[in-house]
């Protein structure tokens, strides 16, 4: 089942042991300061954390014309609206050329082609800010972490600040290391990028001679 803003409200409140929310209009201090980390980008944040599969998009990019570098790289993509953070930059729409010959610097990307494939966490409502398509490991480390923003200003909540944010064994740490290793854990698998060697000779084969090397020896 999919969350919801006030259910994640509830389990931060749960956390810090505090009185759950009947709605998002009720008019108590905890969900005053819920909504202020909310509207901070408390959800951003977290999406920030890891390379999450369920917010991860890929777009195509142009450069963008109007601006001119003077010097170095002298093409400028412009970040998307919703980019949170950056899984990978390509040659090919397949992900399967690497582009390492860049620079990203705040609200763009200077490189030296016309175009770019980027693979990127998103904040879109049809992406990283779909609940539905959040897993429930997810949710919980959200819900720790506007948990442990919120813990110190609670009443008795002092109490509860190591329980919850202690570096390696608190409520936050340990949500976050369990939602990072269930993402592992349904990512594709990925293999090195064949070099330009042996790429050549794979290239070769295909056209219908072979050199008698492998590609996998560095001695042929």
């Amino acid at each position: 089942m999919a969350t919801t803003r006030l259910k994640i409200y509830n389990g931060a409140l749960l956390i810090c042991s505090d009185t759950r929310l009947a709605s998002l209009s009720e008019a108590r201090e905890p969900r005053y300061l819920l909504d202020e980390i909310w509207n901070d980008g408390g959800v951003r944040y977290c999406l920030e954390q890891a390379q999450w599969h369920f917010a991860m998009r890929s777009s195509r990019l142009d450069y963008n014309p109007a601006i001119a570098p003077d010097w170095g790289f002298q093409r400028a993509f412009d970040k998307p609206t919703d980019w949170v953070s950056t899984s990978g930059v390509f040659y090919d729409e397949y992900h399967r050329s690497p582009l390492t010959q860049y620079a990203d610097e705040v609200a763009y990307w200077f490189a030296d082609q016309d175009e770019m494939f980027v693979k990127y966490v998103s904040d879109d409502d049809s992406y990283g800010m779909d609940y539905a398509k959040w897993p429930a490991t997810f949710t919980e480390y959200v819900k720790a972490y506007f948990a442990s923003k919120i813990v110190r200003k609670l009443p008795g909540g002092s109490e509860k600040v190591e329980d919850i944010v202690h570096p390696t064994s608190g409520v936050l740490a340990r949500a976050l290391a369990v939602a990072k290793n269930r993402a592992a854990m349904t990512q594709p698998a990925t293999f090195p990028t064949r070099g330009t060697w042996a790429a050549a000779r794979h290239a070769g084969a295909r056209r219908g001679f072979r050199d008698g090397g492998n590609p996998n020896s560095l001695i042929g």
